[in-house]
This record gives structure tokens, sequence and C-alpha cells, in this order.
């Protein structure tokens, strides 16, 4: 099978907090991603690890009193090899990269009135290397790294405070970089809030009386980041027609356990406040009506002004992006559970679950894709899929990860299939390029990459990069385009 369109943009994403390390290099402060340690009794297939510390677990890890291992203060240290692993992705082949700049290298506090030059200056020099290798950058503003400073200081994304902050670190970066970056992407995955508002937003928990008052900051940092993202789009509009806003939401795609009409609708529930709601305020530009109910329900309430609704009606997404490892199912009475990308969704018994019970489900793509084209209209872009895996160098100093090819190969034959059936979408980026330190479980063992990182859970290793055996096929792909 040939992969039909040829104006397709094939690349890797990345996240700044998971792969550039010098973590307090020129002016740079710490954000709460590298403020959570390594844990080596942590449970893999338990989503919640990044929400099991507390605020106060956050404080010591500023001086390290118990002496523990942070792995995103140190990542794969691409901050002084981005030469070298960006030098590897043009010999694979790829033509995109989707990477993250770090709020904390340019404000380092946040409210600072000047941005700091040597942040800035080591984007541009990033980015002109992606440049000078015919690779487009797709940018991820915010990342799952708050500064740690914003988190402290004004409580993270649940102050409106924040807002302004942010819209000025935006401005400046798009002034900056409107001629070396086309792809902008203002969030990671803003529905992560509710699941996990310290990851998404910057909220500890402790700062709340209640359960529902969390909750219900979560959902006003929604909504500011939501009003953030439209206002940025707003300005991008008159600084370049260069750039193109898109979004990116973690997608989770889920199906009824059976066709009893009572899971059926608890699956259309589920797919409404987990998945839809959030693709609908960013692309459709406003509040769906289903949403009403359950803001009333769980008795949530928003402080949202009409020009901020205004704001948000007048500027939705040029194409939508999203990140699609799994499906999962939904009964009324979820009892066997299974793991997950955020949030936790029944076992499928058709379907194959990787060691951190992500199950693999490449055709639930091509479907994906559809629904997403048929409800909303506009361009798409898969900007993470991808398996993690324990792998071990060979005598060879390579990999044999055979599983990555097949995993790869049949995820990209239903994107094909996709376009077959007339869906719009125009490129992706897989996670990772390279190995990088996992979100959730800050493990270095859970590895993504084409390429191979010599360093274990506790960075003992070389950091030299090898080559797996996944980073010749995809390189022979991208010639040949051949399935």
């Amino acid at each position: 099978m040939k992969f039909e369109r040829k104006d397709f943009l094939w690349g890797g994403a990345t996240a700044s907090s998971q792969i550039e390390g010098a973590y307090d290099v020129d002016g740079k402060s710490l954000t709460l991603a590298e403020m959570r340690p390594f844990n080596p009794n942590l449970d893999r297939k338990n989503n919640q690890e990044m929400n099991n510390y507390t605020k106060e677990d956050y404080e010591k890890s500023i001086e390290n009193i118990d002496n523990l291992h942070y792995p995103k203060r140190f990542g794969i240290d691409f901050y002084h090899r981005y030469k070298e692993d960006i030098a590897l992705f043009k010999e694979a082949g790829m033509n995109i990269f989707r990477m993250s700049i770090a709020w904390s290298r340019i404000f380092p506090n946040g409210d600072e009135s000047e941005p700091n030059k040597d942040g800035l200056e080591f984007y541009r020099k990033v980015f002109q290397e992606c440049k000078n290798n015919g690779i487009e950058v797709m940018l991820t503003v915010q990342h799952y790294d708050v500064p740690y400073p914003i988190a402290k200081k004004y409580k993270g994304w649940s102050n409106k405070k924040v807002i302004d902050l942010y819209i000025k670190f935006v401005s400046v970066i798009m002034n900056e970089y409107k001629d070396l970056v086309k792809y902008w992407l203002p969030f990671n995955e803003i529905n992560v809030a509710p699941w996990s508002p310290i990851t998404g937003l910057g909220i500890f928990k402790e700062d709340y009386k209640t359960s529902s008052e969390y909750l219900n900051a979560a959902f006003q940092g929604l909504h500011n980041q939501f009003y953030a993202q439209a206002k940025v789009i707003q300005i991008a509009k008159t600084i370049s027609k260069n750039i193109k806003m898109g979004c990116m939401i973690a997608n989770m795609t889920t199906y009824s356990i059976d066709c009893n009409p009572v899971n059926v609708l608890e699956n259309l529930l589920t797919q409404q406040i987990n998945r839809y709601f959030f693709y609908d305020v960013v692309a459709k530009g406003e509040y769906p009506t289903y949403s009403k109910r359950f803001f009333k329900e769980k008795n949530i309430k928003i402080d949202m002004t009409a020009e901020e609704l205004k704001v948000i009606k007048e500027n939705t997404v040029e194409y939508i992006t999203f990140s699609y490892y799994m499906t999962s199912t939904v009964s009324k009475e979820l009892n066997n559970q299974n793991g997950g990308n955020l949030i936790m969704g029944g076992k499928n018994p058709f379907l194959k679950a990787t060691e951190w019970g992500w199950q693999i489900d490449p055709i639930g793509l091509r479907i994906t894709l559809n629904e997403l084209w048929d409800r909303y209209q506009l361009p798409l872009f898969i900007s993470e899929n991808g398996i993690g895996v324990v792998e071990k160098l060979d005598k060879n100093n390579t990999v044999d990860d055979s599983y990555r090819i097949e995993y790869l190969k049949e995820h990209f034959i239903q994107i094909n299939e996709a376009i077959g059936d007339g869906v719009d979408v125009f490129g992706y980026t897989m996670w990772t390029p390279i190995d990088v330190v996992s979100l959730s479980t800050n493990e270095m063992s859970k590895r993504y990459g084409l390429i191979y990182v010599d360093y274990d859970d506790y960075h003992k290793g070389t950091g030299n990069r090898y080559k797996k055996k996944s980073f010749e096929w995809f390189k022979d792909f991208i010639k040949t385009k051949e399935l």
C-alpha cells in the first residue's frame, strides 16, 4: 500500500520539560514538572502518579532536602545537544518537529517587565537549526510546565491575572519568532485541566478547602485558558499572516461496552464531557448546551464575562491537533478498569495493551479522524501517537523494536484509509522521535523514541544517541511511502 497524500507532514513531538535539562542555566526558574521526583515504587498502570504530590512536596524539592532524583531537571540534555538531535531528525526524513517553549526561560517569574534575552536566544538558535535542516516547527507554548513562581504567587491559572502574564509572554515570542515558526498551539492537551489541575493549570489542591472548590477552580482555570487561547489567536492575526493557530487536545475516543441503551447513553455523555466539550469551545467558539447541565449538576460556577465569550466566539482555531494513544470502553458500572493517558477507561477484550495498560487501537484512529472531520470540518493533525516500552541496547548498540514498527505501520495505514474516506488530515508527529523522560511516571525506562538515549531512571549513562531498528524503517518509509 502506498501512502497517498503527497504534501503530508511527518515528524516527531517532544516537550521542553522532558528533553531540555539545564534547569538552572541562563536565568531559568523551576517549573512544576521539574519538581516531581522519580518514584522507584511507582505503579505503572496508575495514571495518578502526577497527582500524588502535595504543595509541601513541591516546596521541599527546591532545596532537595531528601536528596531525591528529579528527572525533568536533566531531560536528555537537548539544551546542549539540540544540533545533534535535529540532524538525526533530518536523517530520518522528518519535515516537521513539534516542540514546546519553556515559559520559565523567557519570563522566569512570569511577571518581569522584560523577557530573558538568554532564553530568547536559545530558542532562536533551535528554530534556526530546524529551518537550516528543512524542518518546520510546530510550537506548543505551554506544555505541562507552569513556572513554580506563577503557581506560588498567583495560584496558577485559576487567577485571571495569569491570563495577562501569558498574553504578554506569547506576544513576545510571536513577534520574536514569527518568521521561524509557522504552526502554533497555545496549550498542550488543554483538557487535562479537570483531571490534573496541578499539571495543566498549576493549581495546588491544598489551596482549596473542599474537593468541589478545587474542581470549580479547575474549570475556572480551563475557562481562563480558553479565553487566553482565543486572545492570542486574535493577536496573532495582527502580527503575521505566516502564523497558523491551532489547538491541542488529548483525544479520548471510547466505545460503549455493549449495545445496552444504558451503556450507550453513558458513553454519549462521557464523550460529550471528556472529549467533544473541549473541541466545541475552541472550534465552534462557544460552550455547548450540554455543558450547562453538567455544570449545574456539579455546582460549577465559572466567572466569565460577555467580552471573554465574544473573544472566544470570534477567534476559533484554524486546524485541530490531538493526541491519540488508545481507546477504552464505557459502561454505567465501570468495574474492570484499564490504564490510560490522563484518565482511566474500561478494558476492551478485542484489543491488546501495553505494560502501562494503554490499549492499542489503530482502527480507532480512523474512527476518530472521521468523527472529528464530520463534526468540525477543520484540517486535522495528529500531534502525538506512539508506544512506550522498556528497552535496552543490545550488543550491536541498537534496539530491535519490531513492535514499534508494527505499531507505527498499522496507525499509518489507518491514517491513509481516513484520507481515502475524504478526511483532511495533513500531518503526524509521533511521540516521540527520541527517548525522553515520561510525563506521568518520570521514567527514562518508558521509551517511545526511534532514537535510544543512554540514560537510566537516575540519569546514569553517557546520554549518547543510538538509532533503533524503527529509525531505519521510518527513514525507508519516508523515501518510499510504502506500507
